[in-house]
Parts: structure tokens; C-alpha cells; sequence
């Protein structure tokens, strides 16, 4: 019998949220090479024509792409500190349906109500994935304290910089973002439960 030797080995612990860190990546390079082109006509979402395809695509496809490596990085630390756990809690299908629904949810919400800019970014599902792992704990019939102290202090903090801050977009993107991961955290710990 072979015995196993001591030491580390790297696992993958959380494949959809590394997927989607993959592209995310994918999309920035590529925005770089086409020097803006991908983030216009692909990696962004603004309002337009609903007869193009594009539109549509746009409108999933704007969580993947960035300003430049600085807002990436900012939004991939936090979506690599949250998603492994949410991952192992709801299961990488479940996590892929809040990533889609929170990209559908923010960029239809952003096409309605700022016809004029475009929005790109993960940002939304960052704060969906804070909301929702605020709630991981949580039993039936109970809301834990903490979800309710983190949604009063980002929601807070979202509202005052939108009042003292001529950018309100983003502001809208993560409040929208919290939402749909509010929303959807509970309602799948309800299905859990009910099991």
C-alpha cells in the first residue's frame, strides 16, 4: 500500500463564482485589445433599440465588463470572499441564478431609468452577494440581527452618497443588487426549510 505524501494540493472549491471571475477577466482583455469596443457593444448596458439582439445581451452580458483593472479587482476581492461560502450553502446552480437574475434585474432597471449613460460592473452582484451572505444563518420565521444592522448601514450609506453625490447610477445598481439578493436568499432558505 502507497502511502500519501504530506502536503497541499489546490482544490476548486467554488466553480461558478471562479467562472465567472474567468470571464470577467476574458472580458477586460478583450475590452483592452478592442481599446473600448467590447465594453461598448457588448460589456455594457445602456438604453437602445429593442429590435437589436445586442440589446438583450447587454443587458446579462454588463456584469462582466469593467472600467479597467482597478474597478475589476475591487469587485472580484469581495466576489471571491462571499462566493465560495454562498456557493457551499445554495449550491453553484442557485448562485448562478442570483448572478443572472441580479444582472437581468439591474441592467433593465438602468435601460428604464438613465436612458442617457451606460452602466458596466459587477457591482450589483457584490451587494447581492453582501446582503446575502447576511442572511446565511438564518432559521425559519427568524431574520438575524446582523442581515438587519448590514442592510441599515448599506442601504444608509447607498442613500447619502446618492444625495451628496452627483452619481447616483451605481448607487441604484446596489441597491437593486441588495434587493434581488435579499429576495432571493429568503426565498431560498424557505425552500430549504420546507423540504
Amino acid at each position: 500500500m502507497q502511502k500519501r505524501k504530506p502536503g497541499f494540493r489546490i482544490t476548486l472549491n467554488s466553480p461558478a463564482v471562479l467562472a465567472f471571475a474567468f470571464v470577467c477577466v476574458v472580458a477586460q482583455v478583450l475590452n483592452i485589445v478592442t481599446r473600448g469596443g467590447a465594453n461598448a457593444y457588448v460589456f455594457s448596458v445602456y438604453r437602445w433599440r429593442l429590435s437589436d439582439p445586442l440589446t438583450y445581451v447587454r443587458c446579462v452580458c454588463h456584469v462582466f465588463g469593467h472600467a479597467d483593472w482597478g474597478h475589476l479587482l475591487n469587485n472580484m476581492m469581495y466576489l471571491l470572499i462571499l462566493g465560495p461560502m454562498l456557493e457551499e450553502k445554495y449550491g453553484s446552480k442557485n448562485l448562478i441564478w442570483v448572478m443572472l437574475i441580479t444582472a437581468l434585474v439591474t441592467g433593465v432597471i438602468f435601460m428604464i431609468f438613465f436612458p442617457r449613460t451606460a452602466l458596466l460592473g459587477a457591482s450589483g452582484i457584490v451587494f447581492a452577494f453582501i446582503l446575502l451572505s447576511s442572511i446565511t444563518q438564518a432559521r425559519e420565521h427568524e431574520i438575524p440581527l446582523t442581515f438587519i444592522l448590514v442592510a441599515l448601514l448599506y442601504i444608509g450609506e447607498q442613500i447619502y452618497t446618492g444625495v451628496t453625490n452627483s452619481d447616483t447610477v451605481s448607487q441604484i445598481t446596489h441597491i437593486a443588487g441588495g434587493a434581488v439578493g435579499t429576495v432571493l436568499g429568503f426565498g431560498m432558505d424557505r425552500a430549504k426549510n420546507s423540504r
